[in-house]
Order: structure tokens, then sequence, then C-alpha cells
């Protein structure tokens, strides 16, 4: 069952620079919400923050609080990998396990949270292919590795990979911006059905599939070189793209400037 995501206050730095500041934001469950806004605006740390992926680099820090349907997620003793399991993520590159076949890709969550039955794992490889898109076009090379397939197959194989351990939120940085137009296509059509069993956020540069795939569109922003970036306006996508309530947005949407 997806969860909501509740950001308060929430900023991030990576030492001394601050790239994230004071964003609150509301995420729904069975939605997509989109992330849009120039380069270096924050987008892709502020995903970060989401599952506690910011701290994995060294230096970096957050302040504020998000929590998984009231449970902070950076509370005492909860643990920074079971976060991760609970809201997995898809990258801006594929990122396979070059040296793993086709199913130990998608079944290297699984083996690392105890699960070693052979038939568990093959069920849990076929759902997950088929969740992804991706099953038929593969089920005859599970063998093969995974770095043989293209690159939107590659992008299916991660998507795969994070739903085999049941997340309750997917987390996606510009999951097609790797893509040829094809590709593209199938993983915002694979978006669109991801969203009916996940929360699903999604960072994009690109505001036509933002307007293709999202419910709700989040604006990002800089106030100058060096600032942080900032949570502009927040809406339903329809609203956002058409009647935004700050200047800002509609001067990005516009492509004023950005």
């Amino acid at each position: 069952m997806s969860k909501r995501i509740e950001a308060d206050d929430v900023s991030a730095w990576f030492g001394a620079f601050k790239a994230v500041e004071g964003v609150s934001l509301t995420i729904e469950p069975k939605q997509v919400t989109a992330l849009i806004g120039p380069s270096g605006c924050g987008k892709s740390t502020f995903i970060r923050t989401l599952n506690r992926m910011h701290e994995v680099t060294p230096g970096a820090r957050m302040e504020g609080s998000v929590t998984l349907d009231d449970e902070d997620i950076y509370g005492p003793g909860v643990d920074a990998t079971t976060v991760r399991r609970t809201i997995g993520m898809v990258f801006q590159r594929p990122n396979p396990f070059p040296t793993m076949s086709i199913r130990d890709n998608v079944a290297a969550g699984l083996r690392l949270n105890g699960v070693r039955k052979r038939a568990t794992l093959d069920e849990v490889v076929e759902r997950s292919l088929r969740g992804a898109g991706l099953w038929d076009e593969v089920k005859d090379r599970l063998g093969k590795a995974g770095a043989g397939l293209s690159g939107g197959q590659q992008q299916r194989l991660c998507i795969a990979r994070a739903i085999a351990v049941e997340p309750e939120v997917l987390l996606m940085d510009e999951p097609c911006s790797a893509l040829d137009p094809v590709s593209t296509l199938i993983i915002e059509d694979l978006i669109s059905e991801l969203k009916d069993r996940y929360t699903v956020v999604i960072v994009t540069h690109n505001m036509q599939q933002a307007a293709r795939v999202s419910d709700v569109t989040a604006f990002f922003n800089l106030a100058g070189a060096g600032e942080p970036g900032r949570l502009v306006e927040v809406g339903d996508t329809p609203t956002i793209f058409t009647k935004p309530q700050d200047e800002r947005t509609e001067a990005y949407i516009t492509g004023r400037f950005g």
C-alpha cells in the first residue's frame, strides 16, 4: 500500500554549501508528483533527502523532517537501509549490476534481505519484470548479463529491481534523460501504471513529460548564483501549466528563463 510523504522545512548541505532551503511539500499516495525547475535548483538533492540517500555523500547533511505516514524516517533508531528499501529509487542513468544476470539483478535486494528459496526468488523476479513491462522481452534470457540490454531495457530492469523488494514509494531522478524517444514513452506509460501501486516522485527537466505523466507538479528555483534552491509553487499539474500563481513559474514554463 502506497504512503504519504511529508517534507517539513527541509534544507540540505554539501559541506558548507547549502543546496536546498526550507522545502515543505506533501506527496500524496497513488499519484505522480513531478519536480521541475532549472539545473542546479536542488531537485535531485531534495529527492535524495526523501529516502536518506543524501547522507551517503561525505559531508552531506540535512535539517527539517521527512515523515512516511507520520513516521519520522530520520528518527532515532530508524535504520537507513530499511528506509531505502521502503522508499526505492531509480537513477538518471541505468545502473544494472554489470557482472550479474538479468535474474540476479532483480533478485539482488531480496537476497540481501535473506531470501534464498529459488521458487520464491523466481516468482518475484517474474512479477517484478512484468511490473516493469520487461518480462516478454527477457524471459528467454534471464541468465544473460543485464548490462547487455538496451538503455531503455536497462532502465526498466532497474525499475524491476527497485519494485522487487515491495517499496511503498518510488523516487525517479530523471529516469528518461539518457534514453531515446521510444524508450522514454515506454517508461512514461510504465510510470502511469506504477502509480496504481506506489507513491511516485519524478524529477524531470522535460516539461512536456511532467505535463504528460504527473498529477501534481512542484516548481523549484534559485534566487541567484550560489543561492540554495527553494520550492516556489506546487499544485495540480494542469493548473501549474496553465494558470500558475507565481510569475517565476510562468516565466519558466513559457521559456522566458531557465
